[in-house]
Formats: structure tokens, C-alpha cells, sequence
């Protein structure tokens, strides 16, 4: 039972690194809109280990963005709202791993799949209304001349969670046709 949790606490912690490195390739539209190639890790470990896990390395990652210098921070409740609420909401990721790794036991690729992408949209909306929440209440000051704070908010972020859902959920979704058992711990 030990060795399970420390495992899973390393693969946590591992696939948190790797969030953090890919975090680093630009994809950035503008100061407001960009594709997050950190939730690509961030969902295989939710589907891999679950709710919690996600949850977990979800927090790693995003206080990793403080440690690397990566995060914009313009007062300590919108850090705190952006590196560490929106970071752990990734855990919503992992509310249907159960089903996932259940289909993918089967062979069932194409409902594992489906699942898979349930729980993707799930985890990334979760994340990204903290972010929303945050541009509406820090970020207005930078909306577009004659956008609304909410406007604004809505259609960046908006826009980066769709982006970002639908580029690692096509990766995703590959990576459990080339290789099922990364989402299948032993």
C-alpha cells in the first residue's frame, strides 16, 4: 500500500515537471490567448492515477510556475487564484478515469476515448473558469478598448481552454492508440 501512494506521489511530482517543462514552448497569441501544452501530462496522470492525483499534481505544477518565474502575478489573491485554485481544479480531470481505464482494460478503444475526452473537457473547464474568474476581477484594465472585463475575459479564456482542450485532447487520444498502458498503472 505504501509503495502505491509513494509511486503514485512520484508520478505525480514527474508528470508535474514535465507540465512545467512544456509549459516553456511558446504558444502564446498575444498577451492574453495561448494553448497549454502542460494539461497534456496533466490529463494522462488524471486518467492514469484519478481525481486526487490530478489534483495533486495539478498544485505542483502551478507552484512550479512561481518557482521558474513564469507566473504573472499582479497582487497575491490573483497569484493565488491563478497558480494554485485554477491549478488544483485540474483534478476534474480525473472524475472519469475510472471509466477510461475500465474501457481501456476491455479493448474498448473508441469508448475510452470518448470518456477520455468527457473528463479532458471537464478538468479544462474547471481550470479555466478560475482564470476567467481571475481576468474579470485582475485583468479588465488590459481588455480590448470598448470590451466589458467579463467580455474580454470570456473570449480569451475562453478560447485558450477550447484551444488547449481540443490540441492535447488530439494528443491524448493518439497516446492511448499508440501506447494504452501509459494511462494503466500496475
Amino acid at each position: 500500500m505504501r509503495n502505491t501512494r509513494l509511486l503514485t506521489l512520484l508520478e505525480c511530482a514527474i508528470f508535474a515537471a514535465i507540465a512545467m517543462v512544456l509549459s516553456f514552448i511558446p504558444l502564446d497569441f498575444g498577451s492574453s490567448l495561448s494553448i497549454s501544452l502542460g494539461m497534456i501530462p496533466m490529463y494522462i496522470i488524471a486518467i492514469r492515477r484519478g481525481f486526487w492525483a490530478a489534483g495533486f499534481s495539478g498544485l505542483l505544477w502551478g507552484i512550479l510556475h512561481f518557482v521558474t518565474g513564469k507566473a504573472y502575478i499582479l497582487s497575491p489573491l490573483q497569484g493565488v487564484l491563478e497558480y494554485i485554485v485554477a491549478f488544483l481544479f485540474i483534478a476534474f480531470a480525473g472524475v472519469f478515469a475510472v471509466q477510461v481505464r475500465g474501457y481501456l482494460k476491455e479493448g474498448k478503444l473508441n469508448k475510452a476515448i470518448g470518456w477520455a475526452w468527457a473528463t479532458m473537457i471537464i478538468g479544462g473547464v474547471a481550470r479555466y473558469f478560475w482564470h476567467y474568474l481571475a481576468g474579470v476581477l485582475f485583468w479588465g484594465a488590459y481588455a480590448f478598448k470598448g470590451w466589458s472585463a467579463q467580455l474580454f475575459s470570456l473570449v480569451m479564456n475562453g478560447a485558450s481552454c477550447i484551444l488547449t482542450i481540443v490540441v492535447a485532447g488530439i494528443i491524448v487520444s493518439i497516446l492511448m492508440k499508440i501506447s494504452p498502458k501509459l494511462f494503466l498503472p500496475k
